[in-house]
């Protein structure tokens, strides 16, 4: 029997001094405009409003309400139709205006770089560091155990086995952002600001004092765009239990050994809400009436009014959703010599499975009478499912052949029926041929099959608005960037997420050819040539990688009556395919030294190929080796692990180096149009090396201590310019290269008692 438990502790961007999305000199910069003091918007519709988007021709407003003019600096000449050349309709925050108190007055504020965003109608907007705000590393705590008993019965031995797992991740994610919305389906439809109170006029005059244009709509409510900070941070508690049983037994009979098993696994999962959600129906009257004032400036807070009602909307506590997954398997396989070679025995193994699956999701645990609906809450009764199932059939053979002294071949193949999905046959072949005692060569070849998850297949749909300004339309914008350019002025569609049930399967191809070199014992060292080809692989393409690639995707581009894009489906596909080649390689040397002993190794990596195409029609992109992508892995050229460890009489010590080569880095819009070159641009993303020590002592009889330390020099991971729009990750770091927890400590004490 074994136990454990384990705890990972919150780690937030702000405990990490290196994680600053605001470099602009190394062009990097924040694209959130919900910011913890409110930044005015336009509401694209015909209802009240300060600002207001460009929607007709119209010269002379018939009314207030219908001021379709956006705010311009006094004495400029409008434009066709009496567009103005440079309006602010990306939104304005009075903080930023001449005169304001600056955006940096607000916690985690800044200005927003309309430059590098390449949206200089957001010139007045401020923004709001995401990753600084971001978790790097979630809360989790773990508690398990493995339970095995072994029986013998006459020459056969019987085994039982219990494992369990039990799970509990308290996630925190930034405050909520609440922005007003032109859609009829929102809870935030035509959102404004109360025109009345000292906090409308300060804000409407600082506006006003810039922008006269706007003084005909005095007395209109403001849309705005808030981080709401009095809300506090998103927190949803999510408990987990695993339990896996096993009966299986295993013997002989003739020449042969045989194993069959019987097995049962699942998973049930349940998330709780804790702060920062709240009932629509006690929240947003909130926002309606003024109570939670989004213009609160800072180093001032809400009213005690608002504050106790805000607490009296929380949705602490509700059981969010839940689901659970079974997974039952029989399995049974045999293997033995066949028949006689001059080079040794011909041997076979053949097996079969059967498994099944079934997932369920529950949606909202609460009773259908008590379901009232939590605001921006994820996940909601979209992907509930009463029960799906899949059966999946297998049988195997595997033969090894010794073709001479020297060389084995081995020949295998397997045969899978997936419900939904047919029949699929994967063989695989591989050799291994010894020369000579000091050579060793090795290859192989194979096919492989993946079928997609439950929840990509079978999760609902959610649309969600889209944030930032970085969207055109690609039709009428050919540069796909937001600019001043007609036609290319940014657009808020919603996205469709969620799961599409005519997903295919995944289909691979691997091959590797290598050698092993030993020329004598201390020494030994391997090169082995790899590659793997991807065709139908399933992933969620980027919205920047949709826009780019409108003719092979504009089907996922949803248009209104109008002709405006409407939505955009976000949704997994199967996208074309994958190339990637590399070549392994690795060395290791013992000896003696000093009165003890040493073994130096080296594991490394080189890519040779990295290059995908979206569609199978379409022709393979440009080299993806050293660049930086949007998903998937990050294509570095060479990453190795090397090692030193020494040991004398009951002391022992390891010394590790890490290393990953540098890569071409994002870049922002502004960079990309070549509107702006920072004063401190570094096009590449340095090279990444860490180190880590750990020394253990043996001297206490049944005992071994264990000191080390991880980070050895506190390294911190190398700039990135790379930002999330949609999330705000990786935030002036890359997180599939480094580790951000920097310089850290391990104690381990093991103390056997047989």
């Amino acid at each position: 029997i074994g136990l454990g438990h384990s705890e990972n502790k919150l780690l937030r961007g702000d405990q990490r001094n290196f994680v600053n999305t605001f470099q602009p000199d190394r062009g990097l910069s924040v694209d959130t405009r919900g910011t913890p003091y409110a930044t005015v918007f336009p509401l694209a519709s015909n209802t009240a409003g300060v600002l207001r988007t460009i929607l007709t021709s119209r010269t002379t407003p018939t009314s207030a309400l219908s001021n379709t003019l956006s705010p311009i600096l006094p004495g400029t000449v409008r434009g066709v139709n009496g567009v103005p050349a440079n309006g602010f309709n990306g939104g304005i925050n009075t903080l930023d205006l001449p005169g304001g108190t600056g955006c940096n007055t607000m916690d985690g504020g800044g200005p927003y770089d309309e430059v590098l965003w390449a949206t200089p109608a957001a010139k007045y907007a401020c923004a709001w560091d995401t990753g600084r705000a971001a978790a790097l590393q979630q809360p989790i705590k773990n508690t398990s155990v493995v339970a095995r008993a072994t029986f013998n019965v006459g020459t056969n031995v019987v085994f039982a086995e219990y494992t369990g797992n039990r799970a509990e991740s308290a996630k925190s994610f930034s405050n909520n952002q609440i922005s007003s919305s032109t859609s009829a389906t929102s809870v935030l439809y035509n959102l404004v600001y109360p025109s009345t109170g000292s906090s409308y006029n300060s804000v409407f005059n600082a506006i006003a004092a810039q922008f006269p244009s706007i003084e005909e709509n005095r007395g209109q409510g403001i849309a705005y765009r808030w981080r709401c900070d009095p809300c506090g941070r998103r927190e949803l508690t999510t408990t987990s239990k695993t339990d896996r049983l096993l009966l299986s037994t295993e013997g002989t009979f003739g020449t042969w050994d045989y194993r069959a098993g019987i097995s049962e696994a699942t998973s049930d999962t349940r998330s709780t809400i804790g702060g920062g959600y709240y009932f629509d129906d006690l929240f947003v009257p909130l926002l309606r009436s003024g109570t939670l004032n989004p213009f609160v400036l800072p180093g001032q807070s809400q009213t005690p009014e608002a504050l106790a009602a805000l607490a009296a909307a929380s949705a602490r506590g509700v059981v969010l959703y839940g689901g659970k997954f079974t997974l039952d398997q029989i399995d049974a396989s045999t293997s033995g010599p066949v028949f006689k070679l001059p080079a040794g025995d011909v041997m076979a193994a053949v097996g079969t499975e059967f498994r099944s699956e079934k997932w369920r999701f529950n949606g909202d645990q609460r009773p259908v009478a008590e379901q009232r609906t939590i605001f921006n809450v994820p996940f909601d009764n979209v992907n509930a499912l009463s029960g799906v199932k899949r059966n999946i059939k297998a049988v195997f053979v595997e033969v090894l052949v010794p073709v001479i002294k020297s060389l084995d071949v081995t020949l295998a193949g397997r045969q899978d029926n997936y419900t939904g999905f047919g029949n699929t046959f994967n063989p695989k072949v591989s050799f291994r041929f010894v020369p000579m005692e000091q050579i060793l060569f090795r290859g192989s070849y194979n096919t492989g099959f993946r079928v997609p998850t439950f929840n990509q297949l079978f999760n609902g749909v959610t649309e969600s608005p889209t944030s930032g300004a970085t969207i055109v339309d690609p039709v009428k914008c050919p540069a796909k960037l937001v600019s001043a350019t007609p036609g290319c002025e940014a657009i808020n569609p919603t996205t469709l997420s969620g799961g599409k049930g005519t997903l295919g399967p995944e289909e691979s191809k691997q091959a590797s050819l290598g050698f092993v070199f030993a020329p004598v014992p201390e020494f030994s060292a391997n090169v082995d040539w790899w590659q793997i080809k991807k065709d139908g692989t399933i992933q969620s393409l980027p919205l920047a990688t949709l826009i780019a690639n409108y003719d092979l995707f504009s089907g996922n581009f949803i248009r209104d009556t109008t002709g405006a894009i409407a939505q955009i489906d976000i949704r997994p596909v199967n996208a074309g395919k994958t190339s990637t080649k590399g070549v392994d390689v690795g060395a290791k040397l013992n000896g003696k030294v000093f009165g003890g002993k040493y073994s130096a190794t080296i594991d490394g990596s080189y890519l040779l190929e990295k290059k995908s195409k979206l569609v199978a029609s379409a022709s393979f992109g440009p080299s993806e080796i050293a660049s930086f992508t949007r998903s998937g892995d990050l294509g570095l050229r060479w990453k190795h692990v090397a090692s030193l460890t020494y040991s004398q009489g009951d002391w022992s010590g390891t010394f590790y180096q890490f290393y990953s080569t540098g890569y071409k880095d994002a870049v922002l819009p502004g960079v990309a149009n070549g509107s702006v070159v920072p004063v401190n641009f570094d096009p590449t993303v340095k090279a990444y090396t860490s180190y880590n020590a750990s020394a253990t002592y043996t001297g206490i009889k049944n005992l071994s201590l264990t000191a080390g330390v991880k980070n050895l020099f506190d390294k911190d991971p190398p700039f990135s310019a790379a930002y999330d729009t949609n999330t705000g990750a990786g935030s002036s770091w890359e997180p599939r290269v480094a580790d951000p927890r920097g310089r850290s400590f391990t104690f381990l004490v093991k103390y056997t008692f047989f």
